[in-house]
């Protein structure tokens, strides 16, 4: 209760300064008297909020009740200023009473909202789905051939909500003339939830993944239903396709305008903490972009494997295999413009390093499957070819932009400014033992040594490794301040950038 009257306390002086400021008293009395009046004028405003319990904490506190609160003061208080200031024959004019409470009133209000804003914003009403363990399952149903009736009524039903290329793409692939496998199109995760355990071998969901709220807790709870092995067939509407549509539909020009509008509202706003609830609960979740990596990603977080992803026109189908258990699911995962990496630092210790984000949301459930699809990983610990990279993610790349909050390790003393680069625990452990203890008896660095030898393959980077590292310990100053500059003119005359 007394930040909240220290904070009226700050506003109403804050206030009381602009008015005597503005002069406006100047003309009608002493600035004095005004000064005697605004002190008096705050006192009252701090009882009569007391009196309306605008200060009282409540378990449950809704923003109208604060500014009920307010408003009623703030009349009372400029009733009372007309009635009384004319009366007492000083020259204080009630007018600009009214403005010094009104300013008061106004910056009140700003505050009020931002402050229940951030309580809207910052809380979930859904609770985090709990994930129960289970034993080894197999599909109950027998694997019996449907009746052509029954087969009849599927196919008029897939028919409904897709085309027929789509139908016989599923009856090829998700065998729908088979007892074993079971068709739902309903946005309500809960229609799964209805679904006997380990029934049905295979779930085919007709449903775009693009208008559903809670695509987590729907692959979840899918997980749950499925047997082990289990498949799980989903559609969306890439944002690849949409991008495509809308670069098409307007002008040359304009229609990069409208896109970076587009994927600001579509893309940008939902994954902003600040208003990512706001964002969800005006929409429901509907017409959601979605990228190929979020929805592999996802796939995998809730304990799938991608088998198969099949375009068919504007949507594609994705046929995935139930692995293991889903993750541990958190809250809400948010993904904002910065990342926490956990790097191998010195003594072999983890050290978290930042870096700008410059690929789709759950890219990293999706490392592994990636390096799979691409013959593994590449000598800087990434993968050729990775589609889980944004456009601007790969601008950023290349002018080392991303990296510019790893300063923030150099600051706080996780690195030096020249050195080996810090690698993942995966990277760190493609490397042979002994460059291992050698690179963690020293601090990583922003700058590593391949900038200017430019290997182009493990051999050589472990050559290239080593000989910097040899050097170090041998002139640790020396080393780095030639290796600074050597990257330098590599950055100017050689045409480098980063990956």
């Amino acid at each position: 209760m007394w930040r909240r009257i220290l904070n009226d306390v700050t506003l109403w002086t804050i206030a009381s300064v602009i008015c005597v400021l503005w002069r406006l008293i100047a003309s009608k009395s002493s600035i004095g008297a005004y000064v005697v009046l605004f002190a008096i004028m705050m006192v009252v405003w701090v009882l009569l909020n007391l009196a309306m319990q605008k200060y009282r904490s409540y378990k449950v506190s809704w923003w109208w009740q604060e500014m009920a609160a307010m408003l009623a003061t703030t009349g009372i208080i400029i009733a009372l200023g007309y009635i009384i200031l004319p009366r007492l024959n000083m020259g204080l004019s009630p007018a600009v009473a009214a403005w010094t409470t009104g300013l008061v009133a106004i910056m009140d209000s700003v505050i009020i909202l931002i402050k229940h804003y951030w309580k809207y914003a910052q809380s979930m009403t859904v609770p985090v789905m709990a994930i129960e363990q289970r034993e080894n399952a197999q599909v109950k149903r027998q694997d019996e051939q449907r009746s052509p009736e029954s087969i009849e009524t599927i196919h008029q039903a897939v028919l409904s909500l897709t085309t027929e290329e789509d139908y016989q793409l599923l009856l090829e692939k998700a065998h729908l003339d088979s007892r074993q496998t079971k068709v739902v199109a309903n946005q309500n995760r809960f229609s799964f939830m209805q679904l006997p355990d380990y029934e049905y071998n295979t779930l085919i969901d007709l449903t775009l993944l693009n208008n559903i709220k809670g695509i987590n807790k729907r692959f979840c709870i899918v997980n749950q239903k499925l047997p082990d092995e289990g498949i799980y067939v989903c559609c969306y509407r890439p944002q690849e396709y949409i991008k495509s549509k809308i670069l098409n539909r307007y002008p040359k020009g304009i229609n990069y305008i409208v896109y970076t509008f587009w994927f600001i509202i579509r893309r940008v706003i939902p994954r902003m903490t600040l208003s990512s609830r706001l964002y969800y609960d005006v929409t429901k979740g509907k017409k959601r972009m979605l990228s190929r990596t979020e929805v592999l990603g996802r796939l995998y977080y809730c304990g799938f494997e991608v088998i198969e992803e099949v375009p068919a026109g504007h949507i594609v189908y994705v046929f995935a295999r139930r692995r293991s258990q889903p993750y541990p699911q958190e809250q809400m995962k948010i993904y904002g413009p910065l990342i926490k990496l956990a790097r191998v630092g010195k003594n072999k210790e983890i050290i978290t390093f930042y870096k700008m984000r410059t690929m789709h949301p759950y890219a990293e459930y999706i490392q592994q499957f990636v390096f799979d699809q691409n013959g593994g990983m590449n000598i800087k610990d990434k993968s050729d070819n990775d589609f889980r990279i944004t456009s601007w993610g790969r601008v950023m790349r290349k002018y080392w932009l991303d990296e510019l909050p790893m300063l923030l390790n150099w600051f706080k003393g996780d690195c030096k400014l020249v050195g080996v680069r810090p690698l993942s625990k995966t990277m760190f452990s493609q490397y042979p033992p002994e460059l291992q203890d050698k690179r963690t008896r020293c601090k990583p660095g922003l700058i590593p040594p391949f900038y200017i030898d430019h290997p182009n393959d493990f051999e050589s980077l472990f050559e290239c490794e080593n000989k910097y590292l040899d050097e170090y310990f041998e002139h640790p100053f020396k080393t780095d301040w030639k290796y600074f500059w050597l990257t330098i003119r590599s950055i100017l005359f050689g045409k480098m950038h980063s990956a």
